[in-house]
């Protein structure tokens, strides 16, 4: 399991898979996230803007990535 640590409030979802490099650009994570491959939290994801926050899970291509603060 990735850990992204926050240094602000939030961190957007296209931003963090990025972080993770489970995508090589903003616009792979736009396509990701767009066609429903997405889940936070276990729900399907497909706001790429989604704020993401201390203690949110993020899964995609079967990695996880954990939001902490």
């Amino acid at each position: 399991m990735e850990v992204i640590k926050l240094r602000d409030e939030y961190i957007k979802l296209g931003q963090a898979l990025k972080a993770a490099n489970l995508v090589e650009s903003g616009v792979d994570a736009k396509f990701a996230i767009e066609d429903g491959l997405v889940k936070v939290n276990g729900e399907v994801e497909y706001q790429r803007g989604k704020k993401l926050r201390d203690g949110d899970l993020v899964t995609f291509d079967g990695n996880t990535i954990k939001i902490e603060a």
